[in-house]
């Protein structure tokens, strides 16, 4: 959800309305986007069990950022990513 956030994610408002409805007109990132190999680790912990899914979502448009930044030398200032010039 982060990376469909950072690369595609944007609501748009044209007279006070918001264009997007549903998900025929919001996109979200395809299973063909997504990485080939993800890493976990696991920490071992004797707290009971809460949500571990929703922090990681903001620190992915960073890291995403950050990657972007590393391997072009361009910061990404605006999102969605899709529509910033990078070349």
């Amino acid at each position: 959800m982060g990376a469909s956030l950072a690369l595609l994610g944007e609501i748009s408002a044209t007279a006070g309305r918001i264009k997007q409805s549903n998900f025929h007109d919001f996109q979200v990132l395809r299973m063909n986007a997504a990485p080939v190999r993800t890493n976990v680790t696991l920490a071992e912990s004797g707290d009971l069990p809460t949500g571990a899914g929703e922090p990681g979502v903001p620190t992915v448009i960073a890291a995403l950022n950050n990657a972007i930044f590393a391997a072009t030398g361009k910061r990404v200032r605006e999102l969605p990513i899709a529509k910033t010039k990078l070349a």
